[in-house]
């Protein structure tokens, strides 16, 4: 049940993640240029607030020689490769694993 629960969840991440991909290929053509969207300006843009709030929450629980860099970094990777990343992590995670055969198992 578990495992079938992070399935579904790298299918929704990997969904994200060609959305993201197709709104910057599509802005790429049109720039003719290579656009990447930071990952921090697609989540401003959807949701900000939510945003602002996990911000301070690791500015004020994290000192500020680690939260800069963790935050600054995290927020201006491209948002498609961050999702696609949290897909594969929960594919792995939730995957089956193969039968062995046992000794007295049938083989086919």
């Amino acid at each position: 049940m578990f495992k079938a629960l992070l399935r579904l969840l790298s299918m929704v991440m990997l969904a994200i993640a060609v959305i993201m991909a197709v709104l910057d290929a599509t802005r790429s053509i049109a720039a003719s240029a290579l656009v990447l969207t930071p990952l921090g300006d697609s989540w401003a843009a959807v949701a900000p607030s939510t945003l602002e709030t996990i911000e301070r929450s690791i500015s004020e629980n994290l000192p500020g020689f680690f939260s800069d860099p963790l935050a600054t970094g995290f927020l201006s990777l491209p948002g498609f490769a961050v999702f696609a990343g949290l897909a594969l992590l929960l594919a792995i995670a939730g995957r089956r694993r193969e039968r062995t055969a046992s000794r007295f198992m049938v083989q086919r």
